[in-house]
């Protein structure tokens, strides 16, 4: 009797955008001068989803940030099921995190070409509530895929323990991303409890994302284990989001997607 060949890995094309709700940020002093944008449905959100949706579709797994689960602000449609519906994804997930009176909302949502074997998220802890994570598992057993997208506090206590807590999700996860924005660089001492509790490690190097019109910082990551191959990082625009999206190849291994 012969050993089966070990299956082939896959490459997956990975994104991770914070498309802030479809608003658009171009400077600064957007912030003030276009804040009703971020309570109201007027301007063009409409069009800057359908630029995310042609940047998602290019891709097999998309994590999103600041989605808006269907609020007044974007009138009352459920943007991640819109991308998805653009994109061609047969598959969508998303996770509500915060509800301002129905007025603005915010989710973490899950793009994806393959279908997951199950879904959860996990309110994340910090000083005010309203940060998720939210995991998809591809593939069966203990070797399968496991993707997680999250969006983590401003503040560093915060993050720490909202780290602390993901790093004990994925501890035993040999084949992970955790994807998502940050608000921190990936060498900052709060994210070594993730990279000590995990497989997870840091990127090979920074790719800036924020702000978008003249990207400084490097604070959304596409973070992999050691047992996945990733290169081609790039950063490109997410319509006029204050964000750049992040996308990635990730080379997985067969047997973590059967």
């Amino acid at each position: 009797m012969t050993e089966s060949a070990p299956a082939a890995a896959r490459r997956l094309r990975v994104l991770s955008a914070n498309i802030q709700a479809g608003s658009s940020t171009r400077r600064y002093s957007d912030y003030v001068t276009r804040s009703w944008s971020h309570a109201l449905p007027a301007g063009n959100k409409r069009g800057s989803l359908d630029a995310i949706a042609q940047l998602a579709g290019q891709h097999d797994i998309v994590g999103l940030q600041e989605a808006d689960p269907g609020s007044l602000r974007s009138g009352f449609t459920n943007q991640t099921h819109y991308l998805a519906e653009r994109a061609g994804f047969d598959y969508w997930t998303h996770q509500p995190n915060r509800n301002v009176a129905r007025v603005a909302g915010s989710a973490n949502g899950l793009l994806s070409r393959l279908e997951p074997v199950e879904v959860t998220d996990h309110s994340l802890p910090g000083r005010i509530s309203g940060r998720g994570v939210l995991m998809a598992r591809f593939g069966e057993g203990a070797e399968g895929l496991t993707v997680a997208v999250a969006h983590l506090s401003l503040g560093a206590n915060s993050r720490r323990s909202q780290l602390a807590f993901i790093g004990e999700l994925l501890s035993d996860h040999p084949h992970a991303v955790l994807m998502g924005d940050f608000n921190c660089v990936p060498d900052t001492p709060e994210m070594d409890l993730l990279y000590k509790r995990t497989r997870l490690r840091p990127p090979a190097f920074c790719v800036p994302t924020f702000p978008s019109w003249r990207p400084q910082r490097a604070i959304d990551h596409i973070l992999v284990s050691e047992g996945l191959r990733a290169d081609n990082a790039r950063a490109m625009p997410a319509a006029n989001s204050d964000h750049l999206a992040l996308a990635m190849d990730i080379d997985v291994p067969g047997s973590a997607l059967r």
